[in-house]
């Protein structure tokens, strides 16, 4: 028998049925293990993403890795072969930057890389050294240059009163070789475990993140499209919303039943959204 390459794990809809491209006004899409591997292309990835925007479907690429900005995030997945403009792009620093303004942050000091900074200075958020007699904020995302130092000051800051705010809690990143770097959430617990405290995180599978994803995408009926259980699939079920976990990442079949994080649709790779049920 040959193996079943496209699956909707409640098997509830009918043989014949519409493909998943023809059930949603709005595709999120994760970004790593999804579309790319690294400077990989993953195959069949361009080729959906060509078919959804032919069909008139509207389309956000949304990440939780904060390092950098959307005229970066747009550029790389053009040059894996994935048509896409910066506007269509929302990173987990976006998002951040904008609820912190929304909350009348005024400073903050950030442990983070090039995305993060350029999304809280755009959006008026002055940045500030160690320095600083106080700051209204730590924010913290994935810092390839960390420093001892920086995690002291970050730590400081938090317990003499900062609100300690996170990108994303992310305790690994998916490395080009198949390995797992440290991610955003490994720097956010040794800051959390200094301070014996927890931060608020923005990015998935938190609300915050996703819901100003599928406002960028024009709103709709929304499929969240990624590769891991734990941030992309959870987050779309907190929201009540379906998904696709797609096999060319993190997470595997295996993974959905020793979790039971329960995805709408497991698919071999992202061809398979064009194929009816």
């Amino acid at each position: 028998m040959a193996p079943n390459l496209y699956s909707r794990p409640d098997a509830s809809d009918p043989v014949g049925s519409p493909a998943p491209a023809d059930r949603y006004d709005a595709f999120l899409f994760d970004l790593d293990g999804v579309l790319f591997r690294g400077d990989a292309p993953i195959d069949g990835a361009s080729k959906a993403v060509s078919a959804l925007r032919a069909r008139g479907k509207r389309l956000a690429f949304v990440t939780n890795n904060s390092s950098r900005r959307p005229e970066a995030v747009a550029a790389h997945l053009r040059s894996v072969g994935i048509g896409a403009d910066p506007g269509e792009v929302e990173t987990s620093a976006l998002t951040t930057a904008t609820l912190l303004v929304s909350r009348g942050t005024k400073t903050a000091f950030v442990v983070g890389e090039d995305g993060l900074r350029a999304a809280l200075a755009d959006a008026g958020i002055e940045l500030a050294d160690a320095r600083a007699e106080a700051v209204d904020a730590v924010v913290v995302g994935w810092d390839r240059q960390l420093t001892y130092a920086t995690l002291r000051d970050a730590a400081v800051f938090v317990q003499d009163g900062a609100a300690l705010v996170a990108t994303n809690a992310d305790a690994n990143y998916p490395a080009p070789d198949g390995h797992r770097w440290p991610g955003a959430g490994s720097i956010l617990a040794a800051i959390e475990t200094a301070c014996e405290t927890t931060a608020e995180v923005v990015g998935k599978p938190n609300a915050p993140l996703l819901q100003a994803a599928l406002r960028r995408a024009g709103g709709g009926r929304p499929l969240l499209i990624g590769d891991r259980l734990d941030t992309d699939i959870e987050g779309a079920r907190r929201l009540g919303w379906d998904s696709a976990l797609v096999l060319t990442g993190i997470s595997s079949r295996a993974d959905v039943v020793a979790t039971g994080i329960q995805p709408t649709y497991v698919l071999e790779d992202l061809t398979r959204l064009l194929i009816p049920g």
